[in-house]
């Protein structure tokens, strides 16, 4: 994956922190399957309504979001960015939140929260 070229397409490095701070905001929201905001969220849901608040529209769901992004490696990635789960069809997403953490709605039983990136996750940069 090469690193995402700097371009007024893809969202400036001021709006992806201020993305991680609306995420922020959401922290011990309950997850639901399908849900889309603001009482309660899926991985997607909690994705788009982020973007919506800084007027970005993204797909919704998670491998749309993986399929609508700018790819970039894991060392280019920075606060704002999408993390992505899943092998060929991408089923989870977050919000990169910098320092290896991301912002997420894992699973039903879970809340909105700050979790650690694990794994053999993807970064996309919205554009």
């Amino acid at each position: 994956m090469a690193a995402a070229p700097s371009s007024d397409a893809a969202i400036s490095a001021s709006k992806g922190r201020q993305a991680v701070s609306i995420a922020s905001t959401k922290r011990g929201t309950p997850y639901r399957w399908g849900a889309t905001g603001p009482r309660s969220f899926d991985c997607s849901g909690f994705t788009s309504w982020t973007f919506k608040r800084l007027g970005k529209s993204i797909p919704r769901t998670a491998h749309q979001q993986y399929r609508a992004s700018m790819k970039i490696s894991r060392r280019s990635a920075r606060p704002g960015d999408l993390v992505f789960y899943g092998g060929k069809r991408k089923y989870h997403v977050g919000i990169y939140a910098g320092n290896g953490r991301m912002w997420h709605a894992p699973r039903t039983g879970d809340v909105v929260k700050l979790a650690k990136v694990r794994g053999n996750a993807s970064y996309g940069r919205v554009r």
